[in-house]
């Protein structure tokens, strides 16, 4: 008689556990139910990247020394590094330098080991293209500076993608007016 009454009491303990939890994924959607949608209408609108956002390589000619670091420290030995080794001044000389989006993986390695810092990160995300071929950029290509997207008047930025309340009770300082 005992293992039947421990029996009944384990499952009631098992089914009230589980309304609670039930019930507390009703109260967790329903709390969705009054956000805002976040959509960002992509080619008119687009959100600001973060600060460390790691978009397309920008690559500065003149400072590069040929030293192959960022080739060495690349997990897929993806930049290529033409040079050659001038006999009178016993100093490389970079030819030709080019990197494949198509390949890169954007970890950043090359840009955080670079010793003369001639390699630094972008906003820039929007590297699709039709060809594979075209995501091949060489070092004219890796020059060139993106347009920023808060200097392009054409489109809207977005700030933050969730809404934040101020409390009435919290006077506004320089921290939350910083989180808009």
């Amino acid at each position: 008689m005992f293992p039947m009454v421990t029996g009944f009491m384990n499952y009631g303990q098992q089914t009230i556990r589980a309304t609670r939890y039930i019930g507390q994924s009703f109260i967790i959607t329903l709390s969705h139910t009054n956000r805002l949608p976040v959509t960002i209408q992509y080619p008119y609108e687009k959100s600001i990247t973060s600060e460390r956002f790691r978009g397309r390589i920008h690559f500065e000619f003149d400072k590069c020394i040929a030293c192959e670091v960022c080739v060495r420290v690349c997990p897929i030995d993806l930049p290529v590094v033409d040079w050659r080794l001038e006999r009178d001044m016993k100093k490389k000389q970079l030819l030709n330098y080019s990197i494949d989006f198509g390949v890169c993986i954007f970890c950043g390695n090359c840009v955080e080991y670079c010793p003369t810092n001639c390699l630094s990160m972008t906003e820039e995300y929007e590297l699709s293209t039709y060809d594979r071929h075209e995501l091949n950029y060489n070092q004219i290509a890796l020059g060139r500076l993106p347009i920023s997207v808060i200097g392009d008047y054409t489109i809207q930025i977005v700030m933050n993608s969730t809404p934040k309340k101020i409390d009435k009770d919290k006077s506004l300082d320089s921290r939350t007016i910083t989180n808009y």
